[in-house]
């Protein structure tokens, strides 16, 4: 087999602090390496007398409102891991705990970048297991109004990525996007694109519990036509590079690598859910790639740290 096909996990710990977009509180992450088979694992260090494990899962989001939000069944959550989630995708990170100390992933800078940096810095190390894939089949295609995604099958390996979006404010506009995400594409081409928002539904925002952590530190915010962040935006079409981030954390959440096309439009986290959920509901859809990593699909136990 070649390198790529087998698992990875972290070199050693690697951690980061920062605000969470949207209650606003100071989080702690810590990332540490985790067994083959574990995949990605969260767990909240500042809960102590429920079960703190949270699995990052398809069917475990519980919300899709201005992120990915992941809960256990008894009511433990997560929220906001959808940046991280794109840069394990995109950095091939397979199995790891992510130790964190607050009910959301801090936000950082609005993007992948500090994430992906951090796994560079550490370093991955191949594990003794195979990687599964999931090779799509068949064409999954789930709506909502005039939103819809697909998944279905491709001629490689990687997951092939359309997608389009299109806002009324001249500052976003139409803009389109279609990348193979190769290794290493996903730290080049779209970790650094931060999310955004409109000035017009801060004060809305606020009222219902969220964006209290935002600013422009962490977000691109449109005003009318206008970008009002100083610095002004990282590229031209930051905003669809983005919409790619999102979508890549959000499908990581199939459990697996998907060797597959991914088409859009006006793509969003509950779209992106609900198409996970229709993958994971129609395995006629799709096959594991390669048949012996079955054996590992068991997770390893994970030992909550008091």
């Amino acid at each position: 087999m070649s390198a790529d096909a087998y698992q990875q996990t972290l070199s050693g710990p690697a951690f980061c602090a920062g605000i969470g977009v949207h209650g606003g509180l100071r989080a702690r992450l810590v990332m540490r390496p985790a067994a083959p088979g574990t995949g990605i694992r969260f767990i909240r260090t500042d809960i102590t007398d429920r079960h703190n494990i949270v699995e990052a899962r398809g069917d475990r989001v519980s919300e899709v409102q201005l992120g990915t939000t992941l809960s256990n069944d008894e009511g433990v959550s997560v929220a906001v891991v959808e940046h991280l989630l794109a840069a394990c995708a995109g950095m091939g990170l397979d199995n790891a705990i992510m130790e964190v100390d607050a009910p959301e992933i801090p936000v950082m800078d609005g993007s992948s970048s500090v994430f992906c940096g951090l796994m560079e810095r550490v370093g991955l190390v191949g594990q003794d297991a195979p990687r599964r894939r999931i090779r799509m089949s068949d064409t999954l295609t789930v709506r909502d109004g005039a939103k819809w995604a697909r998944l279905g099958p491709s001629d490689n390996d990687d997951l092939t990525m359309r997608a389009r979006i299109d806002f009324e404010s001249r500052a976003i506009g139409v803009q389109e996007m279609s990348l193979r995400l190769e290794p290493g594409l996903f730290a080049r081409d779209l970790a650094f694109a931060r999310t955004f928002g409109f000035a017009r539904d801060v004060d809305k925002l606020k009222a219902m519990g969220l964006a209290r952590g935002g600013s422009l530190d962490n977000a691109v915010v449109i005003d009318g036509n206008t970008v009002v962040n100083p610095e002004g935006l990282r590229a031209g079409d930051e905003f669809i590079r983005h919409k790619l981030l999102d979508a890549v954390g959000d499908l990581f959440l199939a459990g697996a690598p998907i060797a597959g096309l991914y088409e859009a439009e006006q793509p969003g986290h509950a779209l992106n859910n609900k198409l996970v959920r229709a993958l994971l509901d129609t395995p006629d859809a799709w096959c594991w790639e390669p048949a012996e990593a079955r054996e590992h699909a068991e997770a390893a136990p994970v030992r909550v740290r008091a």
